[in-house]
C-alpha cells in the first residue's frame, strides 16, 4: 500500500432500518478513487427494528428510550464493522470509519432544526479500536443547511465526467437525485420515498423484510387517484435545496390516503408508482440535459423499478454504478468512509448548492478509541 492510500470503514443504516451496511474501502488518489475491498451486511435485531419505529414515530421518545436505543445500535454498529474489519489482514491499517447512524428524526427546517441518527460514534470506537466519525448532518445545519443530502459530494468525486451531462439516482428508503454537468455546478436533492414506503407497508402483509423484486408489487394494479393524491404532498412542489424522511412519508400518513377497501397488493403497486414517478419528474424538472442516468442504493438492484425508469426515459442511458466503478448497493456506505477520510484531512464535505448551507465545511464529530 503507497502513502497515498488509506483503508477505511464505512457504515450505513437507511429508514428502512432493516440492516446495517459496512464496506471496507482503500481510497488513493487525493480522495478520487475508491475501490471496495470486503462488504458486511449486519440484519437488524427485529427488537431494535420496532424501537427504531417506537422512537422515530415519536410514540416513545423519552430520554432513556432513546439513549437505550442509542448504545444497542452502537453495539451492532460496532459489530459490523468488526466483521468487515476480518476481512482484511492488515487490520492496523484502517485509518477510519464513519458510521452514518440510523436517522431517527430530520427536521432541519423550524425554530429549532436538527438531525438526529442513533449509533454512539464513541461507543463504535471503544468497541472496534478505531477513530471513528459520526454525527455528520448536524454541521451542516448549523449553518443553515438542510444537512441532506450529502451524498452529492461523493457522487461528484467518483463520477463526475468532463465530457457527458450525468445525473445519480440513490435509491435507498428516501431517494435522492445528484446533477453532474459536465461543466457546472452540482446540485441535489430528495426526490421523495424509495423504498421506505414499500418496504413498510410490505411488513404490514408479510413475515419477511421486503417485496423481493418487487415481485408483490407487480401482481397488483396501480390505483391512479391514489397516485394522483399521494403526488399532491406539498413536499413535491417545493424548490429545491430540500430533504425528507419518515416525517413526511410513514404509515400514518399513507393511511390517511385509504377509504378501506383497496387491495394491499394494489397499494404496493401504487406506491412502487409513486417512487417511479417522483424520480422521473425530479429529472424532467431538474435535470433535463442528462443523457446518462446511473442508479445506486437498494432500488438499482430491483429490476422492477429500473425497467420502469428506463421505459420512461428512452432518451437517457439508464445504468447502475456498477459500470462507473462501485457496487450500487455499496455506494452510500462508500460515502461515509470517504467523508471520515475527508474529514481527517480537513477538506470539505457538504455542497452548499445542495444543501443550503451558507458555507463549506468539514463534516462529522471525531471520536478517538
Amino acid at each position: 500500500m503507497n502513502d497515498d492510500t488509506q483503508t477505511c470503514i464505512g457504515l450505513m443504516s437507511g429508514t428502512s432500518s432493516d440492516a446495517i451496511d459496512a464496506v471496507l474501502v482503500e481510497i488513493a488518489d487525493q480522495g478520487r478513487k475508491v475501490q471496495v475491498i470486503a462488504t458486511h451486511s449486519e440484519p437488524i435485531e427485529p427488537t431494535l427494528q420496532e424501537k427504531i419505529r417506537t422512537v422515530s414515530s415519536g410514540e416513545d421518545d423519552r430520554i432513556d428510550t432513546v439513549h437505550g436505543l442509542d448504545t444497542a445500535l452502537a453495539e451492532q454498529f460496532a459489530n459490523a464493522a468488526n466483521q468487515v474489519a476480518e476481512k482484511t489482514t492488515r487490520r492496523e491499517d484502517i485509518a477510519v470509519i464513519g458510521s452514518h447512524g440510523q436517522t431517527v428524526r430530520h427536521r432541519p427546517e423550524g425554530p429549532f432544526p436538527f438531525s438526529l441518527q442513533l449509533g454512539s460514534g464513541a461507543l463504535i470506537a471503544a468497541r472496534t479500536g478505531i477513530t471513528t466519525i459520526a454525527d455528520f448532518r448536524s454541521g451542516d445545519i448549523a449553518v443553515g443547511g438542510q444537512g441532506a443530502p450529502l451524498v452529492p459530494a461523493f457522487h461528484e468525486a467518483m463520477f463526475r465526467s468532463p465530457t457527458v451531462d450525468r445525473a445519480i439516482v440513490n435509491i435507498g428508503g428516501i431517494a435522492n437525485l445528484t446533477v453532474l454537468p459536465n461543466t457546472g455546478t452540482v446540485f441535489g436533492f430528495d426526490t421523495g420515498p424509495g423504498n421506505t414506503l414499500l418496504d413498510h407497508w410490505y411488513r404490514c402483509h408479510h413475515s419477511d423484510a421486503f417485496d423481493q423484486n418487487s415481485e408483490w408489487a407487480i401482481g397488483g394494479h396501480r390505483i391512479a387517484s391514489l397516485l394522483n393524491t399521494f403526488l399532491e404532498h406539498p413536499y413535491f412542489g417545493a424548490i429545491p435545496p430540500k430533504s425528507c424522511g419518515l416525517e413526511q412519508f410513514h404509515l400514518a400518513w399513507l393511511g390517511t390516503h385509504l377509504r378501506g377497501g383497496e387491495k394491499p397488493q394494489d397499494v404496493q403497486a401504487t406506491l412502487l408508482d409513486l417512487t417511479v414517478e417522483t424520480i422521473i419528474s425530479a429529472i424532467h424538472q431538474q435535470a433535463d440535459k442528462t443523457t446518462a442516468l446511473y442508479l445506486c442504493g437498494g432500488g438499482a438492484n430491483n429490476p422492477a423499478i429500473v425497467q420502469a425508469i428506463s421505459r420512461r426515459l428512452e432518451s437517457i442511458t439508464v445504468e447502475t454504478t456498477s459500470v462507473l466503478g462501485i457496487d450500487p448497493e455499496w455506494v452510500e456506505a462508500a460515502a461515509f468512509a470517504w467523508m471520515a477520510w475527508a474529514r481527517l484531512k480537513g477538506k470539505t464535505t457538504n455542497l452548499p448548492e445542495v444543501t443550503g448551507a451558507r458555507r463549506r465545511l468539514s463534516l462529522g464529530a471525531i471520536y478517538a478509541p
